[in-house]
């Protein structure tokens, strides 16, 4: 006659090791190999989301100092 076989204690605990295990190695697994990386694409990623604001003002803003500049020192020659 056929008896179903019980699983011992001991085997109970290595299973459950083996288990804890292979969770425990699936956390440590990360797609950035330094913090370095990870703060890069986050600041990519908020760049893409429009976080920072446009960069079209910086570039606006340098063109105006520049024209003005360049009046003051036509303005300087010319006096």
């Amino acid at each position: 006659m056929w008896r179903p076989r019980t699983i011992s204690p001991i085997e109970t605990s290595a299973l459950a090791l083996e288990a804890n295990a292979v969770c425990a190695g699936l956390a440590l697994g990360c797609a950035y190999a330094s913090s370095d990386e990870y703060e890069a694409e986050v600041i990519n990623a908020r760049r893409a989301a429009g976080a920072y604001g446009p960069r079209r003002r910086q570039r606006q803003a340098l063109i105006v100092f520049a024209i003005a500049a360049a009046a003051v020192i036509v303005a300087a020659m010319v006096i």
